[in-house]
């Protein structure tokens, strides 16, 4: 007897980071705290461009993906299971970050790990991945993220 499928939400979630500061944006939503760009991919859209557009959506920056920090499944959710990719990225230009808030957003900023302790976050993961980065942490390449059937080799 064939099981249901289980609801898979796929999330990205980037961390941009310009010199020893990072980009934080504040939501409009759960609670107006300061979080991460991140967001739910799209309908036929990959989680690298969902990384990169959600960024721009929220944040008004343009970023270029440098790695891959962690790909995380949690099967834990009553009836369903996420999978999230933690992107580190870097600007691709120098564009303020965004002040007018929308639907996205109410805006976005950068700060120093010691500038975080004065903004109420969503989670303590957002402390967590800055001080991680700054030590050091590994990154993948974005290369462990490959379209389906691809070879392994070039």
């Amino acid at each position: 007897m064939p099981r249901e499928p289980i609801p898979t939400f796929f999330v990205a979630l980037v961390v941009v980071k310009l010199g020893r500061r990072f980009l934080v944006v504040r939501e409009n939503k759960k609670g107006q705290r300061w979080y991460l760009p991140a967001g739910h991919v799209e309908p036929g859209e990959t989680i690298a461009d969902a990384a990169v557009r959600e960024t721009w959506e929220e944040a008004g920056i343009p970023i270029e993906l440098e790695g891959v920090l962690r790909i995380e499944h949690d099967p834990s959710r009553k009836g369903s299971t996420r999978l999230r990719v933690i992107f580190l990225a870097r600007p691709a230009d120098d564009s303020p970050p965004k002040s007018r808030p929308d639907r996205e957003s109410l805006e976005a900023r950068w700060v120093t790990l010691s500038e975080l302790k004065n903004l109420e976050v969503r989670s303590p993961v957002v402390r967590r991945l800055f001080k991680e980065v700054l030590a050091g942490a590994p990154v993948y390449p974005l290369s462990l993220l490959r379209p389906k059937n691809e070879p392994l080799l070039p």
